[in-house]
């Protein structure tokens, strides 16, 4: 899956006293109290470096995970499918704090117009474009920033198909399916390893949207899949920097173009919001995460139940929200 990427700006990042290049611990001192866990790792498998990943020791030598010191912004960010929508709402935010920011995209022409659309709101800076696959993304980050803290997968496609499953096309549902499954895993297994050799490590966050999708059922299938392989990569490398993020109903491209149902104007009114909303609240709680080092995951979420239920409350209770977005019939 071929991705174009932008570097904005290219500064130094400062940092709260970056932990100097050492050996990893023994496997043992990975996994005080897991013998299973050890003997996986004594058999060649990557637990020594998922330890690695994490590895800052607790003070007094305490058993348990090895916690990592804090990271200090700015972060460099890269965020996938960032030249539109959410994405580059995402990105606008993350520069507008600080930070540095890799955009990506299929599209070359579209990196490069966003590219300089950022230049001129957020000052001068040099801006790198290249295509490339995603091992490739990752050298391109790491020639550009040198690491990366917050990795972002927002990339995802619906074949610009708004059709029944059963009218859906073998290559529209290939696409969506590369894109939003296979894309996601490639982006995750390429970040992990480049974190992997972080001194401070990483964090992953993936954009998660599994709410019933008609007419792309396909895109909402491969969506939820998201919340599996985020907690399935949290057990399988003992880590809880991959987490979820859950933006709600968009007003994007691709949930405006298939508003055309009265059922969908209705709900697009009530829940949706414009990327920029969004990209306000989900920012900021994504900066905290590297600072505070939770060991929980964190799954953050824009549109949350209790929300939702006030909004159609509201809506039915006092007409709120009609036709904020979409006229209705």
């Amino acid at each position: 899956m071929a991705t174009v990427a932008a570097s904005l700006p290219l500064r130094a990042a400062a940092r709260a006293g970056p932990a100097p290049p050492r050996a990893p611990p023994s496997d043992a001192a990975f996994f005080p109290g897991r013998p299973w866990q050890r003997r996986l790792a004594a058999r060649g498998r990557p637990w020594g470096s998922v330890g690695w990943f994490r590895a800052e020791a607790l003070p007094g030598g305490a058993g348990g995970p090895p916690r990592r010191e804090s990271m200090a912004p700015p972060y460099n960010v890269l965020i996938t499918g960032s030249t539109k929508g959410i994405g580059y709402a995402l990105a606008r935010k993350f520069l507008k704090a600080g930070d540095n920011v890799v955009i990506c995209s299929r599209s070359a022409e579209r990196v490069e117009s966003v590219a300089n659309d950022l230049k001129k709101e957020f000052g001068e800076q040099h801006v790198g474009l290249s295509v490339m696959l995603e091992k490739a993304l990752v050298d391109f980050a790491r020639d550009k920033l040198e690491y990366i803290d917050i990795w972002i997968n927002n990339a995802g496609s619906n074949a610009y198909s708004y059709k029944p499953l059963v009218e859906t096309s073998d290559e529209a549902l290939i696409e969506v399916i590369t894109t939003n499954t296979l894309g996601l895993m490639l982006c995750c297994r390429e970040a992990i390893n480049m974190m992997w050799n972080q001194p401070q490590g990483g964090h992953i966050f993936n954009i998660d949207d599994g709410r019933p999708t008609p007419r792309f059922a396909a895109y909402g299938a491969t969506k939820r899949s998201v919340v599996h392989l985020t907690k399935s990569l949290q057990a399988e490398l003992q880590m809880n920097e991959v987490n979820n993020v859950v933006p709600g109903m968009v007003t994007t491209d691709l949930l405006m173009s298939g508003a055309t149902a009265k059922q969908a104007k209705f709900f697009i009114n009530i829940l949706a919001e414009t990327a920029d909303v969004v990209a306000d609240y989900l920012v900021p709680n994504i900066r905290e995460i590297p600072t505070k080092q939770s060991m929980k995951p964190t799954y953050i979420r824009f549109l949350t139940g209790l929300k939702a239920y006030s909004r159609i409350f509201s809506r039915i209770a006092f007409g709120a929200r009609r036709n904020k977005y979409v006229a209705e019939d």
